[in-house]
This record gives C-alpha cells, sequence and structure tokens, in this order.
C-alpha cells in the first residue's frame, strides 16, 4: 500500500481515538469474515492474511471441494485495506473502526473467487469503453420477534404501543412510528456509519420495512448495503428483537427485495447514455434492457442465492416471476420509472435482499453490458398486468445452477473460475438442504402414507 492510503488511515484512527480496527471481507454468501486488530498491529505494515478456501464457505460453514480453485495447500490471500472504506463502529462499547479488504494473492492481482474483485472487473469492463454505471438499491427487510427456535415460524415483532402488527400497513407513517426508538438509533447509526441513507418506508408486509438509498457508483453502494444488512441486525439487537434479510420469512406476508436502479453515463461528460441529445431514449437504453430480458434468467443464481429465495419468486407474491419490461409497471420482472430524460434509468425487479450485493451488482450490470455490446433489441413492453407470465425464470436453485453453468457469456464477464466456484457452493447448499425433513413432511407424511 503507498504512503498516503495509510497516512490517511492513520490519521483517521488517531481523530477517533481508535483502538481496534474490523478488517473484513466478504465471501460469496455475503457474510462478513475477518479479524479484529489492535490498532498498532493493524498500522505496522503487516496486511492481514487469510486462507482464500474462506471465501468458499457455504450458509452453513461448509466448503466444497476447493482443490481446483485454490489448489492442495489451501494457502493465504494478502487482504488489503481501502482506505476508503474506514469508518467508526457505531454500535460498538468501545472505539472500534472498521476498513473493508480486497482479496490479493502475492504477486498483486485480483483473487478471482473474491465477490469486490468481481464486481470490479465487470466496472473495468465498462470503463473500457468509457461508461460508468450508477445504481440506487432498494432494501427491504423484516422486523421480527425475537426468535431463537427455527421450528418455531416467525412473527412480527410488538411496538412501542404494546401492540404486534397483525394487518399490513403499506406506507403507514404510525406503523414506522410504532418502532421510532428503533429507527431514530438505526438512522444515527448510519449517519455515523456513513451509509448514505435517503429514504425510510414501510412495505406491504407486517413489520415489512424499506430503505433507499441515495444513487452512485456500483463498488461503493455494494459496501453500503453490505454493511448496512449489519447496522440494521446489530440494532434490532439492541432493541429486543431480530431484523432478517430473508427473502421469504413468513408465510402469508411478501417477500423482500433488493430492486437496483441502474444507468449508465459518459465517463467523461457525466452524460446519461440512455438518453439522446433530443431527450428521447437512446438505442443503448433499450439494448441495456434486451440484456436484461436475456441474461437475467441465467444470472438468476446472483440474485436468487438461496433455497428460501424461490419462495419470493412465486405468482401473487408481489415480486417478479419474468424478466418482460414495461413503463411503470411493477408486475414486470425489469421496470422503467417515470423520469426525466437526464435520470432516465431501469430498475431490476428481481433480486431479492438475501443477495451478495457485489454479486447481484456484478450481474444486473453484465446483464445490461452484454445487451449493449451485443445490441440485443428487447421485446415490446408489457402494458398491462405481467401476473400470469411465470415462464422466464428458472424455478429453483438447482435449476438456476444449472442455467448459470451453461452461459458462457456470463462466465466471461464474471469469470469462468468464479462461476464455477459459486456453482460448487450453492450445489452443496443444496445438497445439504436436501436432507432436511422438513416439519410439513412430519406432519402430514409419518402417520398417513
Amino acid at each position: 500500500m503507498s504512503a498516503a492510503p495509510l497516512d490517511a488511515m492513520r490519521e483517521f484512527l488517531r481523530e477517533h481515538n481508535i483502538h481496534e480496527v474490523e478488517c473484513v471481507i466478504t465471501d460469496m454468501t455475503g457474510i462478513a469474515r475477518g479479524k479484529i486488530l489492535p490498532k498498532d498491529l493493524f498500522l505496522d505494515g503487516e496486511h492481514m492474511r487469510l486462507p482464500k478456501s474462506v471465501l468458499l464457505n457455504t450458509v452453513n460453514g461448509e466448503q466444497p471441494n476447493n482443490l481446483p480453485y485454490v489448489g492442495a495447500t489451501d494457502p493465504d490471500m494478502v487482504c488489503v485495506p481501502d482506505a476508503a472504506t474506514m469508518r467508526v463502529v457505531p454500535w460498538a462499547s468501545e472505539s472500534v473502526a472498521l476498513v473493508i479488504h480486497d482479496c490479493m494473492n502475492f504477486d498483486g492481482t485480483p483473487v478471482e473467487l473474491a465477490p469486490r474483485a468481481v464486481l470490479r472487473r465487470v466496472l473495468d469492463l465498462y470503463a473500457a469503453r468509457g461508461w460508468k454505471p450508477v445504481v440506487a438499491p432498494e432494501m427491504e427487510f423484516y422486523l421480527v420477534a425475537r426468535n431463537v427456535d427455527p421450528n418455531v415460524p416467525l412473527m412480527p415483532p410488538m411496538g412501542r404501543s404494546g401492540m404486534t402488527e397483525l394487518g399490513r400497513q403499506s406506507y403507514s407513517i404510525d406503523a414506522v412510528n410504532d418502532f421510532d426508538p428503533f429507527f431514530l438509533e438505526l438512522s444515527s447509526f448510519c449517519k455515523t456509519h456513513d451509509l448514505g441513507v435517503e429514504t425510510l418506508i414501510h412495505e406491504a408486509g407486517a413489520g415489512q420495512m424499506e430503505i433507499n438509498f441515495a444513487h452512485g457508483d456500483a463498488l461503493e453502494l455494494a459496501d453500503r448495503v453490505f454493511l448496512f444488512k449489519r447496522a440494521v441486525r446489530e440494532t434490532a439487537l439492541r432493541h429486543g428483537i431480530f431484523a432478517t434479510f430473508m427473502a421469504k420469512p413468513m408465510e402469508t406476508e411478501p417477500g423482500s427485495a433488493m430492486h437496483v436502479h441502474q444507468s449508465v453515463v459518459d465517463a467523461a461528460s457525466g452524460r446519461n447514455i440512455f438518453t439522446q441529445p433530443d431527450g428521447e431514449p437512446s438505442q443503448l437504453f433499450f439494448h441495456f434492457i434486451g440484456g436484461l430480458e436475456k441474461y437475467v434468467p441465467s444470472a438468476l443464481l446472483m440474485f436468487a442465492p438461496h433455497v428460501n429465495s424461490y419462495r419470493r419468486l412465486s405468482r401473487f407474491q408481489s415480486a417478479p416471476t419474468n424478466v418482460r419490461w414495461g413503463y411503470d409497471n411493477r408486475t414486470c420482472g425489469i421496470r422503467v420509472p417515470n423520469s426525466s430524460p437526464e435520470n432516465r434509468r431501469v430498475e431490476n425487479r428481481v433480486p431479492g435482499v438475501d443477495v451478495n450485493p457485489y454479486l447481484a451488482m456484478a450481474a444486473t450490470l453484465s446483464c445490461g453490458y452484454l445487451g449493449m455490446i451485443e445490441g440485443i433489441a428487447p421485446a415490446e413492453p408489457t402494458f398491462d398486468s405481467a401476473e400470469h407470465i411465470h415462464d422466464d425464470l428458472p424455478r429453483n436453485l438447482e435449476d438456476a445452477i444449472l442455467r448459470m453453468r451453461q452461459c458462457p457469456p456470463l462466465s466471461n464477464m464474471l469469470g469462468e473460475l468464479f462461476v464455477q466456484a459459486f456453482c460448487e457452493v450453492k450445489e452443496l447448499e443444496f445438497a445439504t438442504f436436501s436432507r432436511v425433513i422438513s416439519s410439513w413432511e412430519r406432519e402430514h407424511l409419518m402417520l398417513l402414507v
């Protein structure tokens, strides 16, 4: 690392009287991994080292055969801090900072398996053409009552009124205010953590909330989403409740999404390339949509990465089951919101909130990029409801793995080694899940068949 970033971090730690530093990376699932170091050890010039295989953990802590991906000796990688990501950890009992690291080989090249490196790879392809993506994620999540028994269904928590929210309260101010202590502290934490949160609304489900982020650079927004999830969980624990980013946590309530608004600007001028000088939509705009239509089904594994994800992507559950597109049409997987010509953008409504944000950003931008460079024309826009269209997307995790393995253009965009490893991690998760005997099976099959 050059002297300037190190000096900047040293000054940050001095200014905030920091004693310890959380050094974090994200694995393929989106879980924070790393080490907590004393300040002096962090600043001594030796970068953190972790086994490369840590990137291959499944959500339940298993690992596939990592020989093809990291080698027989399970070598270390060098984790280099990104000074721009250093923040104070506002919920820590002592003065603690956090910094996100990039995973590097000892020769200075990026580790292909690292999600942050995958997103950087895609952004570099945009930059080579003089383009810069702009994104704005919307994140839905549920507040739920504390539950330490996984066999018991989740329930909405009790608010300050002393009552549990039973009905759906879309956009209700009072329903949000019922959790004022939680949201006031979360707002404070987000401000201290420099997360750039913009708006808060109550979504359709009981106890379901949505946070919107200001638009910006894709890597920076992925960092913010990664950190935001942890901030929400930590805040909820301080208030005696849980927060969950499962895609479909409750049977009778809608699922939770991470909708991604995206546009592309000319890197030199800042002009939105989705709009022509006369204000009309450009061919690149339509080709971007065409790329999403063609490639989102093959990339679904990165938008719906868990078995639970596919419970959300079902008919009449306020979630898309298609990749049709339409103007201000929320029944489509791809929506074009009403906007001024300079703010013309495309909303990908397929990703669940359970995604790894780096991989979801990389995947949606890859689909749009392929559409632009291949000149893919989209289908005609859908002007009525698309709820009845449900044949575009894989129906389960196993089908999604197969579709991703069979798409060379996406492998070329994201890195063939990464795609192979990601699919193998997900295959192991699916195999582990498939061994589980559910309560439904015991209830309906044990004594009846």
